[in-house]
């Protein structure tokens, strides 16, 4: 039987908030699949349920060939904010707009980041691994640093970098930005210092906290020789995108005593593969890409996301959320 219901395929990790949301519409039917699912698998399903007309992606790649197998996709949304795996100029050229879930997940984000700086300073695993080891003792030879005072270099300064200044400042911490496409008087009138030169700015660094895309521009833009510049006493946290740091030169550094310690939450590979060498190193505390998928914020995302296909399907794309704004009219 013919059907003028709009199929939007939905990946499992969507909270009940937005399901409910797009639920509640009577022209909309919702189709749900796994978030770890293969490409050929995503692939077959799109051409099985074709037309489909909207998605809400995790992790999935989307691209050419996934406009193909839906046949009239109307809008592409991200439950989250990067979209490194979506092709964008090809939902340009067929006129499809991908959207994010705007600053949904961005406090999580830079509460990730606060989190790791703190963990790292105050030399938790270790001060956790003297009590449960019976090595009360050894206290006093491993002290723990303070942040109060210490100049944080922060690489980005939208939706999640400006949070995560917001959060340093109060921990009374001096703010570098670094950010070429943010006017220097905004960066100011945030309490903050604005650089010019990424190189110039990192030896005067006791933290830096990646928080930029990851695109031609950045993709290892903290290769072997940036790392080089960084204070041997330096923490790197990444909670953006793995690819902006050179993982072969980050292990050298941190081996080598040119850099003191690093929090990643993104890798490379992910999941990394068996045997990744950062994972052995002491000074390494990591997390599996989840920095922005708390309770609270795939609550917000999901309602988002929904905002944002309804918005589409509606005629009225909330233009703010939309990454490719070349098509729209």
């Amino acid at each position: 039987m013919a059907t003028n219901k709009k199929k939007i395929f939905i990946t499992e990790s969507m909270s009940q908030q937005g399901r409910a949301l797009l639920n509640a519409r009577d022209d909309i039917d919702l189709i749900e699949f796994p978030n770890m699912i293969s490409q050929a698998d995503f692939n077959a399903k799109l051409k099985e349920h074709a037309p489909v007309h909207g998605v809400a992606l995790g992790g999935t790649r989307f691209g050419d060939p996934e406009l193909e197998s839906s046949q009239d996709m109307q809008v592409v949304t991200r439950i989250g904010v990067g979209f490194d795996a979506v092709d964008v100029p090809a939902l340009s050229r067929r006129k499809v707009p991908l959207m994010v879930a705007g600053t949904a997940n961005s406090p999580s984000v830079a509460e990730c980041a606060l989190f790791m700086m703190l963990t790292l300073a105050k030399r938790a695993t270790e001060m956790h691994a003297l009590v449960r080891d019976n090595r009360w003792p050894e206290r006093l030879g491993m002290l723990p640093f303070d942040l109060y005072g210490k100049t944080i270099l922060i690489v980005g300064f939208g939706r999640i970098g400006s949070r995560t200044a917001k959060r340093c400042l109060a921990m009374e911490m001096n703010v570098l930005i670094f950010d070429p496409y943010k006017p220097a008087a905004d960066i100011k009138a945030a309490g903050c210092e604005p650089v010019a030169d990424l190189d110039a700015a990192l030896p005067r660094a006791d933290f830096v906290s990646i928080h930029c895309p990851k695109n031609p521009e950045t993709i290892g833009m903290f290769n072997a020789d940036r790392l080089k510049r960084m204070k041997p006493k330096a923490f790197l946290v990444n909670t953006a995108r793995g690819g902006i740091v050179d993982e072969a030169a980050l292990y050298t550094a941190l081996t080598s005593g040119k850099l003191a310690g690093a929090g990643l939450d993104v890798f490379e590979q992910e999941p990394p593969p068996a045997g990744q060498a950062l994972l052995s190193l002491p000074n390494v505390i990591t997390a599996p890409h989840v920095a922005g998928v708390t309770v609270e914020a795939v609550d917000r995302m999901s309602e988002q996301t929904a905002r944002n296909i309804l918005s589409v399907l509606d005629g009225d794309p909330l233009r703010q959320n939309v990454i490719n704004q070349d098509v729209l009219g």
